[in-house]
């Protein structure tokens, strides 16, 4: 765990009561500067009396390629020409959040979301920030060659499977519909130094595509689920006369991974999920017929079904040129200009799914317990460069968090007037993923075991208590 300098010199008399032992228990990292009720928040915390966690599951909706917060949802329109950006701000239904006049349904539904305006770190890569945004924990290195590695931590989702998995046939953690990558695959898609039988149920087929099933799912013709059952025995013989099992922790993992998997083939609610022809055609519409609508809505019925952990890749690569695929990465490829791609792809497909997908959520009474994370690895310039885009800029951005104990219609912190850096309560990815395990139940702060036994904390941020509800 990394060591923290703080200097109280300039507390009060009710704040200096607390040790600096006790304030790096309670708040762990960055507790300079704190508020004091922010630091009271905290103490609540470390002594298990602050809110009491609400989610029963997370869905982690995944925007590969980094949106621009300046032209969504942290808008600035007094900003000076070459930083406003073409688009106006609309407001929305939740009082004092405005957001990209583009995005006209999706302002219908503010009022269910909480905007933390204020999130930054200093990864610039694609790779770098990406694996910091699904692992909760910084890279070694800012490279575009970071490349997966045990020695890297694992995903949101397969922590959860280690620490409070599902009980049954129904797996814990499931992500599709793409493996991300940025030239090498993206690290912090799976279980990494936890074990293989801690990664996700991972598919890349099409939700959207008419004959959509799992074939993980399905048995070969002629192969009941008895003798599959019969052929496991007998492979778990021939595994325990051979020596591969006692030399490769690979194979054990390997092993355990097989039998959630038989155990999802004989799982009638599992297979019910994945079945979209169930739905209405008209809400199937509504979510959007292609990819990621048809994705979204998969996802609300896999926990339905009893799912913890569904991440949904926006796209599978950073994006480019294309008005109809891709991820939000858009600056710099042949002069390829910003705006008319976004206005195109991003932005109307974002207000056909995302609300649908929120007030389908809430309809349902499943927001309450369900925790929603919209997000990508960084933001943009705030400066428009000479082809009419946008670069990476990491050091601020907006997240959406939605339902599962979080605030209604609620901001949290501020960028400066230019939406450069954060101006008000500075959030790291750190401190997001203490803030999703918290909601989950799950101690921050627990200790799991890396590469050579070595003890490391699943989180070293702070949960961001004020945005709870």
């Amino acid at each position: 765990m990394r060591k923290q300098k703080h200097s109280f010199a300039c507390c009060s008399f009710h704040e200096a009561r607390f040790t600096r032992r006790h304030l790096l228990k309670v708040g762990g990292l960055g507790l300079l500067g704190l508020t004091m009720p922010g630091l009271l928040r905290a103490e609540e915390w470390a002594k298990g009396k602050g809110p009491k966690p609400r989610a029963k599951s997370v869905i982690f909706l995944y925007q590969f390629g980094g949106p621009s917060h300046l032209d969504m949802f942290d808008m600035k329109p007094d900003a000076p020409e070459g930083i406003r950006g073409p688009h106006k701000p609309m407001a929305s239904k939740a009082d004092g959040i405005q957001i990209n006049d583009r995005l006209p349904r999706l302002a219908k539904v503010m009022d269910k979301v909480t905007l933390i305006r204020s999130m930054h770190h200093t990864m610039k890569n694609h790779n770098s920030a990406s694996y910091y945004a699904l692992s909760g924990h910084a890279p070694p290195v800012d490279d575009i060659r970071l490349r997966d590695s045990l020695d890297l931590f694992p995903a949101y989702g397969s922590v959860v499977d280690k620490l409070a998995p599902t009980t049954g046939e129904v797996p814990t953690f499931v992500a599709y519909p793409y493996v991300i990558r940025d030239g090498s695959v993206t690290p912090g898609q799976h279980a990494s130094f936890l074990g293989k039988e801690h990664d996700p149920l991972l598919f890349t087929q099409d939700p959207n595509n008419a004959n959509f099933k799992l074939p993980e799912l399905s048995l070969p013709a002629n192969l009941t689920y008895e003798r599959l059952e019969q052929r496991r025995e007998l492979q778990k013989l021939i595994d325990e006369q051979s020596r591969l099992l006692e030399i490769s922790a690979t194979a054990r993992g390997l092993d355990a991974y097989y039998d959630k998997a038989l155990a999802m083939l004989n799982s009638e609610r599992l297979r019910k999920a994945f079945d979209l022809s169930s739905e209405p055609e008209k809400l199937r519409d509504d979510y959007g017929r292609h990819t990621y609508g048809q994705s979204c809505l998969l996802a609300r019925r896999l926990v339905e079904a009893g799912v913890k952990f569904v991440t949904v890749y926006f796209s599978g690569n950073i994006g480019g040129q294309s008005t109809t695929e891709g991820g939000w990465d858009t600056h710099g490829f042949n002069n390829t200009r910003m705006f008319p791609i976004i206005e195109k792809y991003h932005l109307p497909l974002t207000d056909q799914t995302l609300p649908t997908f929120l007030a389908d959520l809430d309809s349902r009474g499943l927001l309450d317990t369900t925790l929603v994370v919209w997000m990508g690895e960084f933001g943009r310039t705030p400066k428009i460069n000479e082809n009419a885009s946008r670069d990476h800029w990491p050091q601020c951005y907006t997240t959406l968090l939605v339902g599962g104990g979080v605030k209604r219609g609620f901001i949290y912190g501020a960028s400066d007037k230019n939406g450069m850096y954060p101006a008000e309560n500075p959030v790291r990815p750190d401190d997001l993923a203490a803030t999703i395990f918290y909601l989950l139940g799950i101690d921050p702060h627990t200790e799991v075991r890396a590469v050579g036994n070595r003890p490391v904390l699943i989180s070293e941020g702070k949960p961001v208590m004020e945005i709870l509800a």
